[in-house]
């Protein structure tokens, strides 16, 4: 087959000319749209989900529950006047939970969310349940997903690989009970076993053994998530046993919410403030959320920015000048791209740690990143665990993305300060932030 046209063209990183002053409107958080789907599947009545993200993850997801049986009916509305949307938000999915069964193939692409979240939900379907994806998504870890399900009763065939490709045997139910899991190299894996915890006849009860624990936030966001609709979940945060989650067996409510705006998303535009020296406001910017990009903020702020949390939103200014940051990065790990451009535009060094497991990710981001802007004539050093960033003047050329979206976006930052960089395959941004160009033209007045 031959590629597609946008997969291969260079796209031109627009260069700006002067300080940016925009108002950008992010849609809604990945994060939040497929934990809220997968709650919603598994609910006792329908629910709907307001201004859901829509992008390849999450159509990937959605799509995945409807071949499992899940009923999800999209409206979009442009007033408030459209039934079903008394709120005037825009888009909204209808779900309506039905018996999950099988045969049917899941296609995950490269989403961790949908290749780590929906193995428990198939054991609980009626039938075989295949999944396959990316050529890349057979080399991310799988295996405290995989492990972990079987400990707690379910049939899986993958070959002994811990990857991609594999068959979930449901039966309909699963027994559930403790499970001692490494998830050193993906949050994702505890998200994974609580999501679908309180359907198990046992519930579950999910001890981390590894040595460290990325991106806790996303934990906190899914425990949250699980308690808004009904579950009972005790953490190590509420008095629990350190590195170990329990969620007892109970129905789920059908809700009623509204998608956060995806804040990790909102980096490259809040980056722009930054690097121009210019003001971007974000609106509908939580006061209270466990998304990681929320501490954009307090970085970005050290990074020589300011900002003001309104009713309306965020604001964000640049300072006109960037300065260096030793930062530890582990529960943010996907900030790490957008942080990296911004520092080998800084008037100082940067040091970033605590993100090994970027190594895992859609693509090796520590080497990818090591790599490109080092081609732009930067001064970058992988460490252990992350990165040693020497600000150095920097030229045009091509950025690659490695099929990576947060790749694409750290290019695009990084184009607004450096003439002439093209960047390969922007195209893939849209696995969670569809329309950037369009968008970055936007705030750019283009």
């Amino acid at each position: 087959m031959a590629p597609n046209p946008a997969d291969t063209a260079l796209w031109p990183a627009p260069h700006a000319t002067g300080a940016v002053d925009a108002t950008v409107h992010v849609p809604g958080s990945k994060s939040v749209t497929n934990r809220a789907l997968i709650l919603a599947a598994l609910a006792s009545e329908p629910g709907w989900l307001r201004r859901p993200l829509r992008s390849r993850d999450t159509l990937l997801m959605a799509g995945a529950l409807r071949t499992m049986g899940v009923g999800i009916e999209e409206t979009v509305s442009s007033s408030s006047s459209v039934a079903g949307d008394p709120d005037g938000s825009g888009e909204a999915w209808r779900v309506i939970p039905s018996g999950l069964h099988g045969p049917a193939t899941v296609d995950v692409g490269n989403a961790g969310t949908v290749m780590r979240f929906l193995p428990p939900v198939a054991a609980l379907a009626d039938g075989p349940i295949r999944f396959d994806g990316d050529p890349r998504s057979y080399e991310r870890p799988l295996h405290g997903v995989i492990d972990g399900l079987r400990a707690l009763g379910a049939r899986i065939d993958d070959d002994g690989r811990g990857a991609l490709p594999l068959t979930v045997h449901g039966s309909g139910a699963l027994d559930g009970g403790p499970v001692s899991i490494d998830a050193s190299s993906s949050s994702q894996f505890v998200s994974a076993l609580l999501l679908s915890a309180p359907r198990f006849n046992q519930g579950v009860e999910v001890r981390h053994t590894g040595a460290t624990l990325p991106s806790l936030p996303h934990i906190r966001m899914t425990v949250d998530m699980l308690r808004a609709v009904g579950a009972q979940v005790d953490t190590p945060e509420s008095g629990g046993e350190p590195n170990v989650w329990r969620v007892t067996p109970g129905a789920l409510l059908g809700r009623d919410l509204t998608i956060e705006p995806d804040l990790s998303n909102a980096q490259p535009f809040l980056a722009a403030a930054l690097v121009t020296g210019g003001r971007v406001t974000i609106p509908d910017w939580p006061a209270r959320t466990t998304q990681p990009g929320d501490r954009l903020r307090e970085i970005f702020t050290e990074m020589g920015g300011s900002c003001e949390l309104t009713e309306y939103g965020l604001e964000f200014t640049g300072s006109g000048s960037i300065h260096g940051i030793d930062v530890d990065l582990s529960e943010v790990g996907e900030l790490t791209p957008g942080i990296a451009a911004v520092a080998a535009l800084a008037d100082s060094p940067s040091t970033l740690t605590g993100v090994a497991h970027l190594r895992l990710h859609e693509t090796d981001r520590l080497a990818a990143l090591t790599k490109e802007i080092n081609e732009l004539g930067g001064d970058v050093t992988e460490t252990a665990d992350g990165l040693h960033i020497r600000p150095r003047t920097l030229h045009g050329g091509t950025f690659h993305t490695y099929e990576d979206h947060r790749m694409a976006t750290a290019g695009a930052i990084i184009g607004l300060a450096v003439k002439d960089v093209r960047i390969e395959n922007v195209a893939t941004t849209a696995k969670t932030l569809p329309d950037f160009p369009d968008l970055w033209a936007g705030m750019l007045g283009n």
